[in-house]
């Protein structure tokens, strides 16, 4: 089975990070304009290329689109000026390191496609010691584009340099727990495979038009299945 890519999203899917996503915004948001970050724009399955255009419109920040390289490259350098005292508030879900060495054992290769920028996206990921198995070099991260989607491609072309093949079609497969997820998905002809547990029921994510969903990942036979469409 090395023909399937299976792509991760990784908050509310692999792991939770207890806000840290929101806490480090509001660092830099205070550190680049000098005032509090009061709100953050919709993050649920969104890129932070996009929320982060958002959060700015949002505060009253001119020309918002202006900043979003600027605040991209704080947000990296924050990242890497953390330590191991965020370790308390980042943990993997049920069943998300048995899932992803199942997926391994079956001979899946394995990235991630998520809104986080990659730094951020390894942090948590390390933290939530879900790095083993997941070749980060093959994913694709937030920092790429506003819309979802437009990772799919990416992922694939950096895929295909680590590995040496295609993952076009449905030998491409997406796991995530939003409606964003599935609609990326389907866009770019990949298998949708959707996981409620993040803030949307498996009713919402199944109308979304995914291939199969799961309540969560605890049973790594069904996650298996379900990545294949095998039974």
């Amino acid at each position: 089975m090395g023909d399937l890519l299976v792509l991760w999203d990784v908050d509310y899917t692999l792991l939770s990070a207890g806000g840290l996503g929101n806490s480090l915004y509001e660092a830099v948001f205070r550190e680049m304009f000098g005032w509090e970050l009061t709100a953050v724009a919709p993050k649920a399955g969104r890129t932070d290329r996009a929320i982060m255009l958002d959060t700015l419109a949002l505060a009253g920040v001119p020309e918002p689109r202006a900043h979003v390289d600027d605040f991209l490259a704080a947000l990296a350098d924050w990242v890497t000026a953390l330590d191991g005292s965020v370790q308390a508030e980042v943990h993997a879900l049920p069943g998300a390191s048995d899932a992803i060495a199942a997926l391994a054992a079956a001979g899946l290769r394995q990235s991630v496609l998520t809104g986080n920028i990659r730094p951020l996206a390894a942090l948590k990921l390390r933290l939530a010691k879900l790095g083993d198995h997941l070749n980060l070099d093959a994913g694709a991260y937030g920092d790429v584009h506003e819309v979802r989607a437009e990772l799919v491609p990416v992922a694939r072309q950096a895929a295909r340099a680590a590995y040496g093949a295609d993952f076009c079609g449905a030998s491409t497969v997406l796991v995530g727990d939003t409606p964003l997820d599935v609609t990326a998905a389907l866009a770019t002809g990949a298998r949708a495979v959707a996981v409620a547990t993040g803030s949307f029921a498996a009713a919402d994510l199944a109308a979304a038009g995914a291939h199969a969903v799961l309540p969560d990942l605890i049973d790594a036979s069904l996650v298996l299945a379900a990545v294949t469409g095998r039974t």
